[in-house]
Formats: structure tokens, sequence, C-alpha cells
């Protein structure tokens, strides 16, 4: 922001108000766009960050009253095949935000009607689902699922197991993982329980907001600050940034088209003015 204000001659508190304008902007543009979707499978996972102070440091009325300070988790939705970031959330690590991540996914899919799960010629009736979640074992995630999907969801966990894990500043050794089946998956399938790619997104989203990457300076000092943030990311990762194949080679692979492209939200690869044009109209 400093930078910016430097370079234009603006006042910093009018980058700022730019900037929460336009990150509001981008919200309501996803919110529109990002309906209808058929997607095979959903990973979600969570990636801390803090905002104004960490946890430790909330006094306890703060930490009794506050909900928008403290460590904040932001919530993620990731296609395995098209990387499209159908959904997210920003809050506290709970059941409720888990609840809110599931039930807004739902409303993003496009669901059967109630009829679809009657008898048809000749056939029996039962419940299609129609696409599979994989989550970490964090405990509130079963519930969630069950309570936005029912019976129209393929629902399994993984649990990696590290060793050295408690070390501080030190990368952990995975050594092995649990998966199980919740709804619909029998064992046999099991290993189609994966979050490695919504995991590998999160250092995309630390690459892209500094603020996420620990033991760093950079952090928000407010929580409308944090979520502005995060919808201009989510609209320029959708639409204009372009993941690339996976190459096992240890080279590059090639690029793909954007995740809004391979999910059929758009059409065609979209410019940044382009995407500042269509945001902007819903500020």
């Amino acid at each position: 922001m400093r930078s910016v204000s430097r370079v234009t001659g603006a006042d910093k508190g009018t980058v700022a108000r730019v900037i929460l304008g336009f990150g509001e902007a981008s919200r309501n543009f996803l919110d529109e766009r990002l309906r209808n979707l058929t997607l095979r499978h959903v990973e979600v996972d969570e990636i801390w960050t803090f905002v104004q102070k960490k946890q430790a440091r909330l006094t306890t009325e703060e930490r009794a009253e506050r909900h928008d300070i403290g460590d904040v988790y932001l919530w993620t939705s990731i296609d395995q095949d098209t990387k499209l970031l159908a959904n997210y959330v920003i809050g506290k690590r709970s059941a409720d935000m888990a609840r809110r991540l599931m039930i807004d996914l739902r409303n993003r899919l496009v669901m059967p009607n109630a009829h679809a799960s009657d008898a048809h010629n000749f056939e029996s009736g039962g419940y299609r689902p129609i696409v599979q979640i994989s989550t970490d074992g964090f405990a509130a995630y079963p519930e969630a699922v069950d309570l936005a999907f029912g019976p129209y969801v393929r629902y399994g966990r993984i649990i990696k197991e590290y060793r050295n894990a408690n070390m501080p500043y030190t990368p952990s050794e995975m050594v092995g993982t649990e998966r199980r089946g919740i709804i619909g998956i029998e064992p046999n399938d099991e290993r189609s329980i994966c979050t490695s790619h919504v995991e590998r997104h999160n250092l995309t989203i630390r690459t892209f907001m500094r603020r996420f990457t620990r033991l760093s300076l950079g952090f928000s000092k407010k929580l409308e600050c944090l979520a502005a943030s995060v919808a201009m990311f989510a609209a320029y990762y959708n639409f204009t940034w372009r993941t690339r194949h996976t190459d096992y080679s240890g080279q590059a692979g090639r690029k793909r088209p954007t995740a809004a492209m391979m999910a059929k939200v758009t059409d065609h690869l979209w410019s940044f003015d382009e995407l500042y044009n269509n945001v902007i109209y819903y500020g």
C-alpha cells in the first residue's frame, strides 16, 4: 500500500478504500459466477493466519468477545480435476465454520431434485452421489458433510502421520496415512481419498498472499482487509492464473487452461483487464 501510494501520489487511506471496495466486488463476482458447478472430487483443507495479533496475545475479554482477531483460518475447497477454487470461508477453526463451508459448497453444485431418487423405467430407485469429498481428520467435518449433502455424497477422510512433528521450525517427515471412508466409500475404494492437491494449493496461497506465510512480518490488521485480499486472489486464481500439468520428470509441465475454463464456468482465457472490468460491475 505504501508503494502504491508513492507511485500514484494517492493517500494511503484512499488506496486502502479502493482495495476494500475491489475485494468486496470480487466476492460478489465469485458468488454470482461460481454456481451450477459439476465437480467430481473436492478436497477441503484449512490454512492458518492471524489478524492483528496471535491467539496467545489475546486477553481473556478478547477471547470471549472478539471473533475478528487472533488466529483465523481460511477454509478452501479445490476440485481435484479442474483445480477450481470452488468456495472458501474465513473464520475460526470451529464446527460452525465447517458447516458453513459445506452448505455453501452444496449450494454451488448441481443437486438432483427429489424425484431423481425414485424408481424409473423398471429400475430400482436410490440416491446417486453427485460428488466425492476428502478432508483431513478434523472432527467437525463428518457432521458438516452429512448436514449439507445427506446421501448425495461420497465422503472420506485421511489422517497423515508425521515423524518429529513436535520439533519447531523443522520440516516433519510423513511416515504413513490412515484413510477411512465415512459415507459411500467402500474399503476397496479408500485409496481414492486424497487431500494432496488442496495442500499443494496452500503453497500457491502463501506465494500470492504473504500474510499466510509463517515466520514473516506480513499479517492483516483487520479481518475485512484479510477478506478483501482473499477475494481478489480467488478471482484472479480461478479466471486468470494457469496451473501446470503434472510432470514427474522434474521439468515444469505445460500450462493448462484456467480453472474456470476447465470447470466450464467460462469458455476463454481471461486477461487481467477483462477480469477487472467484470469484477467492478459487481462493486
